[in-house]
């Protein structure tokens, strides 16, 4: 796998040098032209039939019955291998089949890959996890931070804002999820973007001192993708993309978009839960909208909550950040320690639980979409995306995780395959004669 991680790189930068030139591209090996495609245009359904796909599929589609949810994509893998990659339900209005390459708005899991580029800053000593965030001192220096009411707000550390020990609380709501609110207070004009929020958490006391509890915060993470911008020179999805996602073969991950008419080709369609109600459009125009279409500002989001994936590509990311022995992992053990550890208001970081027994886990929910990860100590890891809201919001993962747990109990013997690294024969006869 490092041998083919490196030689992907060369792939991409053969490619790119040789954009302006078909002859060129035309001598990339038709291996790497179809690693250039990427993993989500190689995998599909009938690859993962096998002796446990009828009782997978039974208990899915139960499930999917009991909770009103439309179409889910589940990956799983074993030792480090991409063993069963399965779509359920319908992606869109359409009625057309999730298919494991099918990109899904995934929430808070974003903050997993915000975790894993700081780390990665961390380690390129961009940065340190106590290094101060706001004010002339910090990373982020906007004018409008050099007066605040809460000075304790200089105390504040990169790490406190992926623990969540920033000191902010969700008393009053979720600032993240109240854009309209946070503009209005601070005499913006809608949309907020992130200079209204400096404004905001300028002109409010924090709730408890920085590092002393945690308050679950998706505003501490939209900070994080400023502190990244910042301190690597690239936008935030730029920095993720470039350093560590395409070179290491994923190449399908995106900042989403707040409406259902700009989402990419294979994306899917978002549903909410029955009798959901409609709410103000975020950018002020005071139309009533779906959540999902225009309610949510995924983009601001971002770093907190606006990623769109694949669940296999997903899967494919926790294998480099597991601290597994099989694939390589593109943080060091350090790192990876540090981001599993669970001591109260330090960590975990990026991750939502992670237990003493060796489980990770890291969730997301918001209108449209249910979304879980579960890295176990058995050398299993899945994910499980739907494109559907339950009335039980957040608290969904936990009917999530007892449906995996059965499964997993009940299948022993996954597929002897690694769907990672899966080459259609045909794909590769075809484009080897272009």
């Amino acid at each position: 796998m490092r041998y083919i991680k490196y030689l992907f790189i060369i792939a991409v930068l053969v490619f790119s040098f040789s954009s302006k030139s078909d002859h060129a591209r035309k001598q990339i090996p038709p291996y790497y032209q179809l690693e250039l495609q990427g993993l989500n245009n190689r995998i599909t359904n009938d690859l993962s039939d096998f002796s446990g796909s009828s009782y997978i599929e039974k208990q899915l589609n139960r499930f999917r019955r009991q909770w009103g949810l439309q179409g889910v994509s589940l990956a799983v893998v074993k030792d480090e291998k991409l063993v069963y990659a399965q779509g359920f339900g319908p992606a869109n209005e359409l009625g057309e089949t999730v298919e494991p390459g099918y990109l899904f708005r995934v929430a808070s899991v974003s903050k997993l890959l915000t975790g894993v580029a700081i780390m990665k800053l961390v380690e390129d000593h961009k940065l340190k996890l106590d290094d101060s965030v706001f004010g002339p001192n910090g990373i982020i220096k906007d004018s409008t931070l050099n007066k605040v009411r809460d000075k304790r707000i200089y105390k504040i550390t990169v790490r406190n804002l992926l623990a969540h020990s920033g000191g902010w609380s969700q008393r009053y709501g979720d600032p993240a999820f109240n854009s309209l609110v946070v503009a209005e207070k601070v005499g913006d004009q809608a949309p907020a973007t992130i200079e209204s929020y400096y404004k905001y958490i300028a002109s409010r006391r924090l709730s408890f001192y920085p590092g002393s509890q945690t308050s679950y915060s998706n505003m501490g993470y939209m900070f994080l993708e400023q502190v990244i911008a910042i301190t690597s020179g690239q936008t935030y999805e730029d920095y993720i993309q470039d350093n560590i996602l395409i070179p290491n073969g994923i190449t399908d991950m995106h900042i989403g978009n707040s409406y259902a008419v700009n989402k990419r080709t294979n994306e899917v369609n978002y549903f909410e839960a029955e009798g959901s109600s409609l709410v103000p459009e975020y950018n002020g125009s005071g139309k009533m909208v779906a959540k999902s279409n225009g309610g949510n500002p995924i983009e601001l989001l971002g770093a907190a909550g606006g990623w769109t994936c694949s669940a296999i590509e997903l899967a494919r990311l926790v294998t480099y950040i597991d601290g597994e022995s099989g694939v390589p992992d593109i943080l060091k053990a350090s790192s990876v320690a540090e981001m599993t550890d669970n001591t109260y208001a330090k960590g975990p970081l990026g991750w939502k639980t992670t237990l003493n027994n060796g489980s990770w886990i890291r969730t997301g929910s918001m209108a449209g979409t249910s979304a879980m990860i579960k890295r176990t100590v058995d050398g299993l890891t899945w994910v499980f995306i739907s494109n559907t809201s339950s009335w039980k919001g957040s608290l969904l993962s936990s009917d999530i995780n007892q449906l995996m747990y059965k499964i997993c109990l009940k299948v022993k013997d996954w597929p002897e395959q690694d769907l990672f690294n899966y080459y259609p024969i045909h794909k590769l006869e075809l484009t080897a004669s272009k």
